[in-house]
């Protein structure tokens, strides 16, 4: 049984307290990025993709996942925890030394659920596309899913793979670019503006839809599933995800500031009692 609306928010409540104690705790992380992306991931795992129980890095037979923008790590972990990758209590050990969980996630620790390592922004296309002709290969019908930065798409690589996908019709590809205007630097119009990524897309043949409402769960729903329809028809899909930097925290919204800064013990308290769920499990 897949979980209701309810379940998901309640679980997304759930993963906003792991970031926010995660990146406190060691007084270093993203978590600007990862609340924003945080229904998007719940989601994903807990409603869309079809996922075997345990983990082997092949991963035949089962939708795959890949992060490209591993700096939102806390968010890719507390997911992969809390369905059922590795143990909860292990977000505890997030960028300690010799922790699986490191800054930017890596497979060298053997960590489950993470077959790519992402610590350098704009790769994690190119590594979907081997992965999803594979599988075409292989007479897997699974689909792969990526997640990417709107600001990690000034990495000219990207632009290589958008341009391969297209050319060589990869349409068991979902690339997901979540769109929240904002990078380390400030907003992504001032650093480098891109204009319209939806026409950027087309005009590489992509199949592009945008879901408006990117941290709202039912919209999320709604907009993977049309994903899902237009696979197998030629064209790889583009999800256009619009979010906000540091969703479900006031302080953290509408600013970049927060993309690579951690709450102090202060402002950890207020982020949590903003995130309150009676069912809420910590670590």
């Amino acid at each position: 049984m897949k979980p209701n609306t309810q379940q998901l928010s309640d679980l997304t409540i759930q993963v906003r307290r792991d970031i926010l104690r995660m990146v406190h705790a060691v007084n270093s992380g993203h978590p600007g990025g990862s609340l924003g992306c945080t229904e998007f991931l719940v989601t994903l795992y807990q409603n869309i993709m079809d996922r075997k129980e345990g983990f082997d890095m092949n991963g035949i037979g089962e939708d795959i996942f890949f992060l490209s923008n591993g700096h939102i790590s806390p968010v890719f972990y507390s997911v992969l925890a809390r369905s059922g990758y590795f143990p909860i209590s292990e977000l505890a050990t997030f960028r300690l030394l010799n922790s699986r969980l490191q800054g930017h996630p890596t497979t060298h620790e053997g960590l489950p659920g993470v077959r790519m390592a992402s610590g350098s922004l704009g790769q994690g296309l190119s590594v979907a596309l081997g992965a999803a002709q594979a599988k075409k290969l292989n007479g897997d019908n699974h689909l792969i899913y990526t997640l990417h930065g709107d600001g990690e798409l000034q990495e000219g690589q990207n632009w290589e793979a958008i341009m391969y996908a297209s050319a060589k019709k990869v349409d068991n590809l979902i690339a997901t670019v979540d769109v929240n205007g904002k990078q380390i630097d400030g907003t992504t119009d001032e650093v480098l503006a891109m204009g319209s990524l939806r026409a950027k897309f087309e005009a590489f043949d992509w199949d592009v839809i945008e879901i408006a409402e990117g941290n709202n769960i039912d919209a999320i729903i709604a907009g993977l599933t049309d994903a899902k329809s237009r696979t197998g028809k030629g064209k790889p899909v583009c999800i256009l995800l619009h979010t906000e930097m540091g969703h479900g925290v006031d302080f953290m919204m509408h600013t970049h500031a927060w993309h690579g800064k951690a709450p102090n013990d202060e402002q950890l308290e207020k982020a949590l009692a903003q995130n309150y769920s009676k069912d809420q499990v910590d670590y």
